[in-house]
Formats: C-alpha cells, structure tokens, sequence
C-alpha cells in the first residue's frame, strides 16, 4: 500500500505557513527584546532572509528530488545513504524536540485565561498532543484540512493586530516611534544569539517537503508552495514585530512571556488580550499538528529505507497512514512536554537543523543540472552553507557539545540498520511513482568505503565550484 496523493498546492502552503507561524511568534519577540532592544526587528528581516535563502534550496532540491522525506532523500540522491541519514536523523531529532515546545506553550496561553493547577497542566498537554495524533492517524487529508482552517484562524488575529497598529501609529506617532528609541540599547553583543533564536521561528518550509508522495504533482507544486509560504510568513512577521516594538517598550516585552497578548492589551483593552490568547492557541495547534505531519512521513522515508525500525514504515490499513510512528511521537512529545526550557530547546532545536541544512545545501551542489530553468543554482548553496555555518557557531557552547553528541549516537543507530535489506514491497511502490528519482539499490557498501568515496567525491564537487568561480 503506498501513500495516498491528496494534498493539494494550497495544502501544502498552509501546511508549510501553519508550522512557521506558531508558537515562536508569540514568544520570540520577548526572547529578542531583552537581547538587542529594538534593534530586533532587523535581526527578524535577517533571520527571514537567511530563512528564505535555505527554503529556496530546498525548494530546488525538491524539483530534482520530489519524494518524501525531505533533506533525508536529497542528500540520499546526491551522496550516500550514510549522508542522508544523518541528516535525516538531525532533522527528526530537531522536529521531534519541537512538538512538546507546542504542547507547553498551548497550556501556558491557556492557563493564562483558566487557571490550571500541575495535574490540569499535565492533562492538558496530554490531549492536546492525543488529539492532534488521531488527527494524523485519520488521514492526511483530514490532517491537510484541519490545518487550513487552524491557519486561517490563527493568522487572523494578526492580521487585525497588524492594521490596528499601523492605525495606531499614523494616530500615535510620538507614542509609536518613541518605543524605537534607543534602538540599540545593548549592542550588537547578543545580536548572534537572537538571530539563532529567530531563525527558529521561520523555521517549518521543509514540513512541505516531507509529504512529497501525498501531494499532487510534487515537482511543481512543492517549489511554489515553499516560495508562496515564506512570502507570507515573511510578511507577516516583520509587520507583527513592527507593530509590537511600536506599542510596548523594550523593558516589557523583555520581562513578557506573551508579548503579543501585552501588546494586544494596549489596542483593545481586555479584548484584545482575549483575541491574541486565542490567537496563540489556534497557532500552536497548526504548528503542531503540521508538526507531527511532517515528522512522521520523515521517518516513515527513513523506515522505507531500512535505516530506521521497519515498524515505523508499517501504514494503517483503512487510512494509509503511517500510525506506528505518530503514535511514538505522540508519545515521545507528552514525555517530553514536562521540561520546560524553552529558549535552551529552541537553540539545541536550531543546532540540528542547521546541520541537516548544511548537508542539504551541499546535496543541492551535486543535484543540480545547469539546462533546467532554475535560476541561482550556482551561487543559492553557497550561501546556504555559509548561514548554516553562521548558526552552528552562533548557538550556545553546550548546544554544539551536545549536539555533536546526539549526531555520534546515530552512528551506531546507522550501523545496526544500514546491513538490513529495505522494505521492498513498499520501496517499489515508493519510487515507482516517481519519474524524475531513480535510485540505486544494489547492496549498500562497507561505511569506511562509503566515506572515503564520499571525500573523493566532496573534493571532486569542490574543485569544480572553484574552477567556475
């Protein structure tokens, strides 16, 4: 049984839009503010330019490449299974790290309008992360649905904070451009660090590479969905952070665990408290449910790959989806839903995925065909290496112990799945609906070969790039 093709193009931007806006933008801000002051809104437009910059390789690689399982099948397609896992597994290691950050924050924002004692908390967080998982289980066309109706509900709340703060600004000038000022209260010392942190929030364009076998016509559906979903997201946040550095001053939103319910309490009043509150929660649940989307057909490609437990790649017989793994990542986010270090998951979160993009920047090198119509080809995977290098050095130093240790623990993980043979039945079906992917499936070689192929290759790719420089 293979996956079912259901999602359309503008599922699939909602999908990648519904996990970008989420949680991030709801607390980011108040994370920023005590780091660099006003100056935040140009560490956002950067963050959002760097954002779009790896969501345009991945938008490419898509085109070559356009199969579920995202970075893991890029880089699979360009270097080696090895390559491709570890990216895979960096990948899932971040996205699975995120799901619980969702399940906190929506029982933050709701005890903030209904008091919850620590049972009711628990509780909550454990519905939340149950009713999402049904949700996938039941389909992805179920899933696809619900998360256009939560994105649609979860944007309009900015959009009504958006024009009611412009409006207050052409009302308010004083007020408004006096919050600016000083814009550079502490320097650009932190300014690293808070770009790490608000890349995460324009993280989310690779959920709508994951699903690439469900959705109608990957090749050109996925690249503009991509393009068309950080557009507006890209839009979206920096009038929201405009808006917001315009109506609070810096101090507040610093000492703030929800900035834009502050904010919206200084437009409306009690209302608009009310009206970004459940803003935030309808903007949780998107993120996390295409959260859960995403993840789950990541390791679904790996399991069909032989390189995770076969049972991850085993589908509902009714719904066609991959319930094994959406129930242990249901299960693996309630358990990890009771650490609640925000700031310090989001660095380690971002740590992983700048390195899965980094690989995925440099499969784009090899993936590349200079006669298709795309356009940067050349120039786009240089800069992707360079802001993904940019972000590893930039996170904490216990995130970079951390995470080359969390990277070593999928070595052995490699090792003990990679001698299996995959999942025929299903890799067939898999790739046999794919035109432009033709994969090798001879035996899989001895890791040591594997690697040191790959450096003659890497150097070969290198000296080329050079040579047209």
């Amino acid at each position: 049984m293979g996956l079912r093709r259901a999602l359309t193009e503008f599922d699939l931007t909602n999908i990648i839009v519904g996990s970008i806006v989420g949680a991030d933008i709801y607390i980011a801000s108040a994370l920023t503010a005590g780091l660099v002051g006003p100056f935040a809104i140009v560490v956002w437009v950067v963050a959002g330019i760097c954002a779009a910059t790896i969501a345009v390789v991945f938008a490419y690689c898509s085109y070559y490449v356009p199969r579920a399982g995202g970075p893991f099948a890029y880089v699979s397609a360009a270097f080696d299974d090895f390559y491709g896992f570890l990216t895979g597994w960096s990948l899932w290691i971040a996205e699975l790290l995120a799901l619980p950050v969702f399940a906190i924050a929506f029982a933050l924002y709701l005890g903030s309008v209904v008091p919850l004692g620590p049972a009711a908390e628990v509780a909550v967080r454990g519905l939340f992360i149950g009713a999402l998982t049904v949700a996938n289980i039941l389909g992805v066309r179920a899933a696809g649905r619900l998360n256009d109706l939560l994105t649609i509900i979860k944007l309009l709340p900015l959009v009504v904070f958006v024009v009611a703060g412009l409006v207050f600004a052409v009302v308010h000038p004083a007020h408004f451009l006096g919050n600016y000022r000083p814009f550079m209260p502490f320097g650009l010392e932190h300014a690293a660090y808070a770009v790490v942190l608000v890349f995460w929030a324009y993280v989310g364009f690779e959920m709508g590479t994951f699903p690439a076998d469900e959705v109608k016509d990957p090749a050109r559906s996925i690249p503009r969905a991509i393009v068309r979903g950080m557009a507006i997201v890209g839009i979206f946040y920096v009038m929201t952070n405009f808006v917001l550095y315009g109506l609070v001053p810096g101090g507040e939103l610093a000492a703030s665990t929800t900035p834009l319910v502050l904010a919206g309490t200084v437009l409306f009043g009690s209302l608009g408290a009310v009206l970004m509150t459940v803003g935030a929660l309808f903007s949780v649940s998107g993120s996390d449910e295409s959260g859960m989307l995403g993840s789950s057909r990541l390791a679904y490609a790996m399991a069909i790959d032989g390189l995770f437990p076969s049972i991850f790649a085993r589908l509902h017989p009714r719904y066609g989806t991959p319930y094994v793994i959406l129930i242990v990542e249901g299960v693996v986010a309630f358990v990890l839903s009771g650490y609640a270090d925000l700031p310090g998951l989001i660095s380690f979160s971002v740590f992983n995925l700048a390195f899965s993009f980094l690989l995925t920047s440099f499969a784009l090198i090899v993936l590349k065909d200079e006669t298709s119509p795309l356009l940067g080809q050349t120039v786009l995977p240089l800069a992707g290496i360079g802001i993904c290098l940019f972000l590893l050095v930039s996170t904490l130093p216990a995130d970079l112990i951390v995470g080359a240790v969390v990277l070593a623990a999928g070595v052995p993980v490699y090792l003990y799945f990679s001698p299996k043979t995959d999942i025929h039945h299903l890799k067939e079906e898999f790739l046999s609906e794919e035109a432009l992917f033709l994969r090798r499936v001879a035996a899989k070689e001895r890791y040591l070969a594997n690697f040191i192929r790959l450096v003659r290759e890497a150097w070969e790719v290198g000296r080329r790039v050079v040579h047209r420089l």
